[in-house]
């Protein structure tokens, strides 16, 4: 987290950093991350970066945090009015989800790039800092939903769906390159996401 210092820039500073450094780490990833470029970018020095941030790991999951809240906030008028069939629901949120980075394309590769990083120290960090979160938020998802549908133990029912999704996902993102135009990957998830439930749906 940055400390005292970075709070006390005007707002206007801030943003121009947190832009600056969600740009360039959405395009190069964190190991190819540069912040002689973001400095350049938002018009401060390197020393007055590091005032406000321990260092480049720790701006990193700043921005994490920060996008990671702004895109729950955005998205919790949606997902209140989800339907409570179980794999609708499911879809729903998934094409919210998706329809979110296809909104906000820079925030949108960065968080990609994030469920996707390559650097072995970054992604283990990455996973145990925000592993439980996305856990707790699909059981979330999962607590209002009709589950008649289910005919076995719903609650193993339930973790063989997480399994599904999770692997789903991993999958795609690591197959899915930066470079691509968000609305045709918005597109290609959605109808792939679809085929996959229907087939847990119908039954292997």
């Amino acid at each position: 987290m940055p400390n005292k210092l970075f709070f006390e820039l005007d707002k206007q500073k801030q943003d121009r950093i947190i832009s600056a450094s969600i740009a360039d780490f959405a395009v190069h990833g964190y190991e190819n991350s540069s912040t002689n470029r973001i400095v350049k970018e938002c018009a401060i020095s390197k020393g007055s970066l590091f005032k406000y941030f321990e260092n480049k790991e720790d701006l990193y999951f700043f921005l994490i945090d920060t996008v990671m809240a702004e895109m729950a906030r955005d998205m919790s008028d949606k997902i209140s009015s989800l339907s409570k069939d179980l794999y609708e629901r499911v879809i729903e949120y998934s094409t919210a989800e998706i329809s979110w980075y296809a909104k906000n394309p820079v925030k949108g590769r960065f968080i990609i790039g994030v469920a996707s990083e390559d650097d072995p120290d970054i992604s283990k960090k990455i996973i145990g800092r925000y592993g439980k979160k996305s856990s707790d938020i699909y059981h979330e998802l999962l607590s209002e939903v009709d589950l008649s549908c289910i005919k076995n133990d719903k609650e193993k029912a339930g973790d063989i769906l997480q399994w599904v999704l999770e692997g789903f996902n991993r999958a795609f993102l690591e197959n899915v390159s930066t470079e691509r135009d968000i609305d045709e990957l918005e597109r290609e998830y959605i109808s792939k996401l679809k085929e996959y439930l229907g087939v847990l749906k119908n039954g292997l």
